[in-house]
């Protein structure tokens, strides 16, 4: 039978990407490749407990809520994630997976929104990106880059051009909490025209920062 290591599974509102302020169940996986500088869920790396997937639609049902994320760590780190994924869209929800874009997303179940991250310099990470994903990416994904820098900035922004994301699916660009002022990179993004939507952690305002379960 199928097993799956979750970190956690809780309900709140979604706090990014052009879902943020949707109520929401996040099932959160364990188990990340990848180390970057300023991650705020570190605890996923190694925190879990194996359930099988009938049991995670077990526990996400009671949220009567449509919307379900599937999070980390990195979710399709898991062999048995795409089956997982295909269990949450046979039962109807409407599936978001927030991937940090070095794990294959061809033969995910299409029916899923990809979230994928690009890995900006600061983060340590950028050299991990599996870049053949850009091309199984529906008009219906989304590209986010975390940035804590001008540096991050100019180097995102030349991607976005260079590679014409924009006109693949939408493209975030967020700020990492406490580093860079969202109004510094708003200013940027105006000023340069790009076609990006700034997105903030808006679960970071609602509740303390450091908050688990939120």
């Amino acid at each position: 039978m199928p097993a799956i290591t979750v970190c956690e599974i809780f309900a709140s509102i979604q706090g990014e990407s052009t879902h943020a302020g949707r109520p929401c169940v996040f099932v959160r996986l364990a188990g990340c490749n990848l180390r970057c500088a300023w991650c705020d869920t570190a605890y996923s790396y190694e925190e879990g407990n194996e359930m099988s997937i009938e049991g995670i639609l077990d526990r996400v049902d009671p949220f009567g809520i449509n919307l379900v994320e599937l999070t980390g760590g990195e979710p399709l780190l898991q062999p048995d994630s795409p089956s997982l994924v295909g269990a949450l869209c046979n039962a109807g929800y409407e599936l978001l997976i927030e991937t940090n874009g070095s794990q294959d997303i061809e033969h995910i179940d299409p029916r899923a929104k990809i979230i994928m991250d690009i890995k900006a310099p600061s983060s340590g990470m950028a050299d991990r990106m599996f870049w053949p994903n850009l091309e199984f990416l529906k008009p219906d994904d989304e590209i986010k880059f975390v940035l804590a820098t001008r540096e991050d900035y100019e180097w995102a922004s030349n991607l976005v051009r260079n590679e014409e994301l924009a006109a693949i699916c939408s493209i975030l660009f967020s700020p990492v909490f406490g580093m860079l002022k969202p109004a510094d990179l708003a200013a940027w993004i105006l000023e340069d025209r790009l076609p990006v939507r700034l997105n903030l952690q808006l679960h970071k305002y609602i509740w303390p920062p450091e908050q688990r379960g939120v």
